[in-house]
């Protein structure tokens, strides 16, 4: 542990993956009691997604999910990261919003994206096209209006009226000036090119702008990291997500995460194994103290304020495992 890593808040971000065999049901259960042991670890944010129509992921109801996750703990702060505004009128997600921090009062976080439908089909189905993110500022805007009471409608969004729910803007590519703009903080997530994450950063603070939300520039770096005892194991948790990834890059489906052992036996294209081998890079994975080391280099580069952990698997004991070594290694304290 260094002071470094110490200093700082490290956080969870969990996409409820389905895996090979197993109902989505018990990947969703699976998301609720990674969150008691998150808190038992001391991190200090869970966070849950949202994606529509996506074999391998359960989670497409993040709001619902969160509410579970609130219920299922005490004290860590739970939050989405996020919800796609683009999919949803802004008033229906501040009412959402308003009912998770009217249950759980100062322990709710409402991280914002602006990706749409994961396929046309799935964006159909949802109403919504790709233009629809091009007002992602605009609906962010209407959506902090109703925690303010200033629609010019005349509505007030209840209960959120009033309420302060902390926003945070998930900075895919234009999101880093719209954060800024709006005076948000940011979650930002390319440990893979670490140049592109530093102009993201540098972007988003030079441009900031002071609001109600935030006094100051917030930075959440986001990625994967793996954590084990050896190098080599570290790798293979990293095996099953990147082998989804890399077929749902060539085959337009994104699949439940298969057994690391079984990934080796699977035929692959040229394209397919570069997609794969690229999912193996990029990522912080390895011993405590190689991560350590890799970890306080991003710290330091970014000045980051918090990290975000979105690491997943197919072997669940080998995951807790390397967030267990993760807590251990970045100060935090374990409880029994």
């Amino acid at each position: 542990m260094t002071s470094v890593l110490a200093r700082i808040p490290f956080s969870v971000l969990d996409r409820s993956r389905t895996r090979e065999g197993r109902p989505a049901a018990e990947a969703l259960r699976d998301t609720v009691e990674f969150a008691r042991q998150a808190e038992r670890l001391g991190y200090h944010r869970f966070w849950v997604a949202e994606h529509h129509g996506v074999p391998g992921v359960a989670g497409s109801a993040p709001t619902v999910l969160a509410a579970a996750v609130a219920a299922a703990t005490a004290t860590i702060r739970v939050g989405t990261g996020g919800v796609m505004l683009p999919n949803h009128q802004p008033l229906v997600v501040a009412e959402q919003f308003g009912v998770l921090e009217s249950l759980f009062p100062g322990r709710i976080d409402m991280g914002l994206g602006r990706s749409v439908g994961f396929t046309p089909g799935v964006r159909r189905a949802l109403g919504r096209d790709k233009d629809v993110a091009e007002d992602f500022e605009g609906q962010l805007a209407e959506l902090l209006g109703w925690f303010r009471g200033t629609s010019p409608t005349g509505v007030r969004a209840r209960p959120s009226d009033g309420l302060s729910v902390p926003p945070f803007v998930l900075a895919m590519g234009e999101g880093a000036r719209i954060a800024a703009r709006a005076g948000l903080p940011m979650v930002i997530g390319d440990l893979g090119d670490r140049e592109r994450l530093r102009r993201g950063v540098d972007l988003y603070r030079a441009l900031f702008r002071p609001s109600e939300w935030a006094a100051a520039p917030h930075v959440v770096v986001s990625g994967t990291i793996a954590v084990a005892a050896t190098p080599e194991r570290a790798r293979e948790l990293l095996v099953p997500e990147a082998w989804s990834m890399a077929y749902s890059r060539t085959h337009g489906t994104f699949p439940p995460l298969p057994p690391a052992g079984r990934v080796a036996e699977l035929p692959m294209t040229e394209k397919e194994r570069g997609f794969f081998e690229a999912g193996l890079t990029g990522r912080l994975a390895g011993t405590e103290e190689q991560v350590a080391h890799e970890l306080e280099t991003v710290v330091k580069e970014t000045a980051a304020d918090e990290v975000l952990v979105t690491t997943s698997t197919y072997d669940r004991d080998a995951l807790l495992d390397s967030y267990r070594r993760l807590a251990v290694l970045t100060g935090r304290e374990p409880s029994r």
